[in-house]
């Protein structure tokens, strides 16, 4: 398993809500679990095991702060128009590649079906599509930044 992978990978399950997760790669299985010994506080457990052998290596526990850095801004209200909720766990990109135009802007009419945005979850590019016609109101999540499952990211001024 490529050492850059799994430091990405460890990155993301980290900074995520998620508090369990079993990944299978070229014969070597992943378990990632997240215990509670504070009720604040979430200490990571990573155990990484291959038929042959079995290995654990505990992260450390994540500064505490008065305002976290990570935390999803609040969904917006309802009446602002339709929310489009991230399906994934990952990074958030508005364009298909560094150098080319974003997929829509605030003021774009968007179609059912169009690609809105990309959100890439282990060397994954995931385009996530609108879900219905109208126009950009907001975007809600900063360029290459990370989105939760469920995270607001745009609001969409139906016709």
């Amino acid at each position: 398993m490529d050492l850059n992978y799994l430091k990405k990978l460890l990155k993301i399950f980290d900074e995520s809500t998620v508090t369990e997760l079993s990944i299978e790669d070229e014969g070597i299985t992943l378990h990632m679990a997240k215990t509670t010994e504070q009720p604040q506080m979430q200490q990571p457990t990573y155990i990484m095991g291959s038929p042959a052998a079995q290995a654990v290596a505990p992260a450390p526990a994540p500064a505490l702060s008065e305002a976290p850095t990570a935390a999803a801004p609040p969904a917006p209200a309802a009446d602002a128009g339709h929310i489009v909720l991230s399906p994934i766990v990952g990074t958030f990109y508005r364009a298909p590649s560094p150098d080319a135009d974003n997929f829509v802007q605030v003021g774009s009419h968007v179609n059912a079906g169009d690609t809105l945005c990309i959100v890439e979850a282990m060397k994954l590019m995931n385009e996530i599509e609108s879900d219905m016609t109208g126009t950009i109101v907001k975007v809600l999540v900063d360029n290459a930044h990370p989105v939760e499952y469920n995270q607001p990211m745009f609001v969409i001024k139906p016709d």
